[in-house]
């Protein structure tokens, strides 16, 4: 079961928290850029005081992109990597994530859940076999090709999402009825080589997440499964 089904509605619940940390953030950013222009430039306090852009320059309603991209740096919660579409979750953003993930870490283990976790790397051969799972991500995966100096007899992709990794690994596992229900959910990276317009927190080359998969001994079992998942997350 998709147990990160539906976290829009759990991250409305607790933006209210987040918004008092991002002001506390700002008000740090303030003060100190206040304190830096009263040194460098005479009188620039009084212009601060008008303005109270919080030290964000770019206009929000006329250039969106650029606005966002200071309010994520000067708020030090992005720095951007030299590899595009990848980026640096800073303490403050990384310290939002915890508490995400802290959170729903223990409503996951009270359903019965336990953590597990697989390799990044994931075979030519085993990512393939679910050729109709695979279409989806085919043009996202990147692929190892090469060791120091030397190529690689088959390529190792990275994983785009990990059901091609477990699913090999659930089928040995689970040898009789005795063996169910089998609930493992893993914390991951995941890498997926996005082209479209990549956006920190919205659309990144590598991200954080949470993955539930498991089997149970019957349909309705595993609905109720479903359910709960996204009663958790709702």
């Amino acid at each position: 079961s998709g147990a990160n089904a539906g976290v829009t509605p759990m991250l409305r619940r607790l933006l209210p928290a987040f918004r008092v940390l991002l002001a506390q953030r700002y008000s740090r950013c303030r003060t100190a850029t206040e304190a830096f222009l009263q040194r460098s430039v005479p009188g620039s306090s009084r212009r601060w005081d008008k303005a109270d852009t919080k030290g964000v320059s770019a206009s929000k309603s006329q250039d969106f992109a650029a606005w966002y991209t200071q309010v994520i740096t000067r708020a030090e919660m992005i720095e951007y990597h030299d590899i595009s579409g990848c980026y640096i979750l800073r303490p403050w953003s990384f310290f939002i994530w915890e508490e995400i993930s802290r959170w729903l870490d223990a409503g996951i283990k009270e359903l019965g859940v336990e953590n597990a976790y697989f390799p990044c790397f994931v075979s030519q051969e085993m990512l393939e076999a679910e050729q109709t799972h695979l279409e989806g991500f085919a043009p996202e995966v990147a692929w190892v090709t090469k060791s120091g100096t030397s190529q690689l007899q088959k390529p190792i992709a990275l994983r785009p999402t990990s059901e091609t990794i477990m699913y090999p690994y659930f089928a040995k596992w689970i040898r009789s009825h005795r063996d169910l229900p089998l609930k493992i959910n893993q914390w991951a990276n995941i890498v997926r080589w996005e082209f479209r317009q990549p956006t920190p927190f919205l659309r990144s080359r590598e991200f954080l997440w949470q993955e539930g998969h498991t089997a149970h001994r019957s349909e309705s079992e595993a609905l109720q499964m479903v359910e709960a998942a996204l009663e958790l997350s709702a």
